[in-house]
């Protein structure tokens, strides 16, 4: 019970003072001059002003308000080296036991560290967890804050006012662990393919400097994509330079990988990524024209409207038909240099097109056995092909013939078609998609002319009328050659009857030719999109099969696969772990890391006071082991006052409020109903009694 007074006035202040100041001073002047009956007045005033402030006597009940106590419970991925975990549900329980026994507390226990999103499951942040748990809380009713974790948490305070209530951190793991680590200290995120590269790591260790100077040092295996490179020597608490050259255009994973030491907590760390794009110095593409023809400048603009294309085009101005005597090289305002590109530099061209070529005396016989070599060493010839390419000069008839997909059947079918997707075309990455093509008719222009062709090899993506080959594409020995049996696509780049898609239809298939990945009829990709990992599989199949994935921690997850478009099959997964994943199709393999790379969660993983010591002192708070020889050992607790001592070397203290609920009032009024009027006319009486005397 708690009895206070109150006034509730029957009138505005201001009257009641109108009222009383004139009795008043007409009492204390009876007083001074010694009336008779100045002290009856005086009373019967008092009375008077008693009836008109109306005291009241309250009688409140409240309700003692309870004490939260936050207790952040750490369950981030370092957490699960070892028997931290373990230890960490043991103390839980333990604290959430002794805090049961005081009924003054109010428990909060939120987990940190396992969100679904990446960005906050690479780093430890407690007190952000901390703040939210507390965030509807007075802070006269925090009792304290206590964290259970392995001390590697990531967003304490720098500066900022320290928490107003005691902070104690109960600290998983054991001391003296040990760990070695390796990190990327300068990695560039772009590279040339083809070029050097240089990029700058260390390898860190816990009892760094101690034993002998072979011991001080650590092989670190490199890996591009997941193939070993080399293995390098580095010395630990150095940085150490990595020389490298950059494999493939797109993405490449650049992985470093040491040894796990004897007693090493975890290996979780003994890995280093780092991201590669490689990207292509400019290609080089020797155009070779057979003669001028109104698909010539369409070949020209697109090749030359690509800034990443260094091209190289010549055209034959003569045609075969004049026969003048004029020597060859006196027909052209500079010599065609023949030797200089096709013998001598014939492998720095990325690409070669013979652009409705025949074989004239310009190339000597045995050029073009140079370029058939060109193509089974790995380069990449296109024929785009025209008339010629069935007459008695055509180049089928040279050495090149071992290169192409297709010997010509001496026809020229002149009839308008529509150009239409094969089956495999459908699925083909060069022409699957291609714009226009997901209606019948196809959605472009005709075209009017088709070279007839025998037995073609390769893939046909392409088909012109009754269903004959329009589009080759084929692989001779570690090369490729494109065959394209028209020279009518230049009636879509001029627009003729809506024109088509040429620029996309040529370039993939230049692009195709000089072996683009994101073109590769078998592939598989992998991407990580926050927390979920994403296969994607090009294939010509039918059904590719589930893709298998290999864990950062070893575990094996089978993900379906399911079609989206012709030729490819995607697969999404929720995955938990931050790191490196392999994922597997076939023969194909790819690699995927989920999370941001090098995340600081694992950039240091040894158990620690001295990260949440300062913070946790400032505020009045403690920092304890859990982990014992007998066990997990969790402090006593002591509720204390907010001015006293709320740490001890086996105790932590929170603190209790006395903030309080109302719950209900009474009310006595003092002078009120017939008791005050009463007391008010026995005043009043009294006083003219005494007057009458």
């Amino acid at each position: 019970m708690n009895w206070s007074l109150s006034f509730e006035p029957l009138l505005s202040w201001t009257w009641i003072a109108l009222i009383l100041i004139p009795i008043a001073l007409l009492a204390f002047a009876g007083l001074f001059f010694r009336q008779r009956g100045a002290w009856v007045r005086l009373i019967a005033l008092a009375a008077l002003a008693l009836a008109l402030v109306n005291p009241v006597l309250l009688d409140e009940e409240r309700e003692p308000l309870k004490s939260v106590v936050a207790v952040v419970v750490d369950r981030s991925q370092s957490q699960d080296i070892a028997d931290r975990q373990a230890e960490t549900s043991a103390a839980l329980e333990g604290l959430q036991q002794r805090l049961a026994r005081f009924p003054q507390f109010e428990v909060r226990v939120v987990e940190a560290g396992r969100a679904d999103a990446a960005d906050e499951r690479t780093e430890t942040r407690l007190f952000g967890a901390l703040e939210g748990a507390l965030r509807d809380v007075p802070p006269s009713r925090v009792a304290g804050a206590i964290m259970i974790t392995d001390g590697q948490v990531h967003d304490v305070p720098n500066g900022a006012e320290p928490f107003n209530a005691p902070l104690h951190a109960l600290i998983t793991g054991d001391e003296g662990e040990r760990d070695r680590r390796i990190r990327f200290e300068n990695a560039p995120r772009f590279g040339i393919v083809g070029k050097p590269l240089q990029m700058t790591y260390r390898v860190l260790s816990s009892n760094a400097g101690q034993g002998q100077a072979g011991e001080r040092e650590v092989d670190v295996r490199v890996l591009i994509n997941g193939e070993w490179v080399s293995t390098e020597r580095a010395v630990i608490g150095q940085p150490m330079l990595l020389d490298l050259v950059v494999p493939n255009a797109g993405r490449n994973i650049v992985e470093l990988a040491i040894p796990a030491e004897d007693g090493e907590i975890t290996d979780t760390n003994n890995r280093a990524i780092a991201i590669l794009d490689g990207i292509r110095e400019n290609l080089r593409v020797l155009l070779v024209s057979g003669e001028p023809h109104a698909g010539e400048r369409t070949w020209r603009n697109l090749l030359k409207s690509d800034a990443s294309v260094d091209l190289v085009h010549f055209t034959i101005l003569r045609p075969p038909e004049k026969q003048d005597g004029t020597p060859i090289n006196e027909l052209s305002l500079i010599a065609f240099p023949t030797r200089e590109l096709f013998v001598e530099k014939i492998d720095d061209f990325d690409l070669i097109i013979f652009d409705r070529y025949q074989h004239r005396d310009v190339l000597p016989i045995l050029y073009y056995d140079y370029i058939a070599e060109y193509v089974e060493k790995g380069g990449a010839l296109l024929i785009a092909a025209g008339p010629e390419y069935a007459g008695d000069q055509s180049i089928a008839r040279t050495p090149l013939m071992s290169a192409l997909p297709a010997l010509p059947s001496g026809q020229v079918i002149d009839q308008p078609f529509y150009p239409r997707l094969t089956d495999l075309g459908q699925r083909h990455p060069v022409t699957r998609g291609l714009e226009g093509s997901g209606t019948e008719p196809p959605h472009w222009s005709r075209w009017f002319r088709l070279v007839g062709i025998d037995n073609p090899e390769g893939e046909v993506v392409m088909k012109g009328p009754d269903d004959r080959p329009l589009l080759l594409l084929d692989r001779k020995g570690e090369g490729r050659v494109g065959m394209l049996l028209s020279d009518q696509g230049w009636l879509w780049a001029r627009g003729f009857e809506g024109g088509g898609p040429h620029v996309q239809l040529y370039r993939r298939m230049a692009h195709w030719l000089m072996k683009e990945p994101e073109l590769e009829e078998e592939r598989l990709l992998a991407n990580g999109r926050g927390m979920t990992l994403d296969v994607i599989r090009q294939t010509m199949s039918d059904d590719p099969g589930p893709a298998t994935v290999i864990s950062p921690s070893g575990n094996a997850i089978t993900v379906p696969l399911a079609s989206s478009q012709p030729g490819v099959f995607t697969g999404s997964q929720q995955v938990d772990e931050i790191g490196l994943y392999q994922v597997g199709n076939g023969d194909l393999t790819a690699l995927a890391h989920v999370g941001p790379v090098n995340a600081p969660e694992f950039a240091d993983t040894i158990s620690t006071q001295d990260v949440l010591r300062p913070v946790a002192e400032a505020s009045g708070g403690s920092v304890h082991r859990v982990a014992s020889v007998t066990g997990v050992s969790v402090p006593g607790i002591v509720p204390v006052r907010s001015s006293a001592n709320a740490a001890g070397n086996d105790w932590i203290g929170l603190r209790t409020t006395d903030d309080s609920v109302l719950t209900s009032v009474s009310r006595v009024p003092l002078f009120g109903g017939f008791f005050g009027l009463g007391v008010l006319l026995l005043a009043l009486g009294s006083m003219w009694y005494r007057e009458g005397r």
